[in-house]
């Protein structure tokens, strides 16, 4: 009796597409298993793995940052991007956070490469703020690349680790499940170890800026800074900007934007060199968490790819521009992030 009442339950799951390991419904985009009968992860069809449901039921996903163009509305991401800035708990206090912006500059005198701070920017930035899971978790990841493009990137299982240990702890923080609960809200992601897998790939996936080389990623180049063509590109974080300057390589000049708020997270269009490598304008938020900068970032790049994004911070608009990278994918035709950063004037 037991035994046909098994079978009769097995014989129905399978009749409504609940075969196990053996479908990905409800597992497109989860993490590879090696006990799974067959896999349902972005790299399934690159393996030859993957089962045989999977275009049925993940095919549809494939273009899911520009579906959500049309799912998602311009009042719609200013709604949640002020829901993430009221819900950044880990935001710089005054008390944790002192900086000192100088000399504001015109936008025709950008180029001008003179140095016209006498003093650093940043006059205090408190150890328990660093010591808040995001933010060891963000200083972790900071040395692990290779600044010049043209050089491969060799990523460790250590430095896999680490991206994993990012990802989750923003996912633990209130701003990363707003961001999840939204997205998942308009169908765009299914779980949130899919949402979690597919920014992985978004953001560490590696592609080439010059030579042909796996020299770049969209993280390296937003969050750490490169240098390609004898100038800074990218590096729009302000604990990169606070970790470079205190250790004598970043030389603080001056900046051509100040953002309206007044606490955190502030905006600086800031002129600065590194290492010897000038950036005209290097936009950043300052003050903000990890946490925060993933998710705006992700938010506009996923619902406005390749455009500005209009958010609100503090009842104060401020455009998001992202940039997709064309010359490679991941999974079936997803772009990864080429870069993003606060648009300023």
């Amino acid at each position: 009796m037991k035994i046909t009442l098994i079978l009769f339950l097995t014989i129905t799951l399978i009749s409504q597409g609940y075969s196990g390991s053996l479908s990905c419904k409800g597992r497109c985009g989860e993490s590879y298993d090696c006990l799974n009968d067959c896999h349902c992860d972005s790299q399934c069809q690159q393996h030859e793995d993957c089962c045989d449901d999977y275009k049925k039921q993940c095919g549809r996903r494939v273009y899911k940052h520009y579906t959500a163009l049309a799912s998602v509305s311009d009042a719609e991401i200013k709604s949640l991007s002020e829901t993430l800035y009221k819900l950044d708990h880990n935001r710089a206090t005054a008390s944790e956070l002192v900086i000192d912006p100088q000399t504001l500059i015109s936008s025709s005198e950008t180029g001008s490469r003179d140095d016209q701070s006498s003093r650093p920017l940043f006059k205090q930035v408190s150890s328990t703020l660093l010591s808040k899971p995001t933010y060891k978790a963000l200083l972790n990841l900071l040395d692990n690349y290779r600044r010049v493009t043209g050089e491969a990137e060799d990523v460790p299982s250590k430095e896999v680790e680490e991206q994993d240990t990012f990802l989750q702890q923003t996912m633990n923080t209130d701003v990363g499940s707003e961001l999840y609960n939204f997205l998942h809200s308009k169908g765009i992601y299914s779980s949130q170890s899919e949402f979690i897998q597919d920014l992985k790939m978004m953001w560490f996936g590696l592609y080439s800026r010059s030579s042909g080389k796996l020299d770049s990623s969209g993280f390296e180049h937003i969050f750490a800074g490169e240098i390609k063509g004898g100038k800074v590109s990218g590096f729009h974080n302000w604990l990169q900007l606070y970790l470079n300057e205190k250790k004598g390589l970043l030389n603080y000049y001056s900046h051509s934007f100040n953002g309206p708020w007044t606490t955190y997270p502030d905006v600086l269009g800031m002129q600065f060199e590194w290492d010897g490598y000038f950036k005209e304008v290097g936009s950043a938020f300052i003050g903000s968490s990890p946490e925060f900068d993933l998710a705006i970032y992700s938010l506009c790049y996923i619902t406005r790819p390749g455009k500005k994004c209009h958010v609100s911070l503090g009842g104060q608009t401020l455009g998001i521009q992202t940039y997709t990278w064309d010359k490679s994918s991941y999974g079936d035709g997803k772009k990864y992030i080429a870069s993003a950063y606060p648009a300023t004037p």
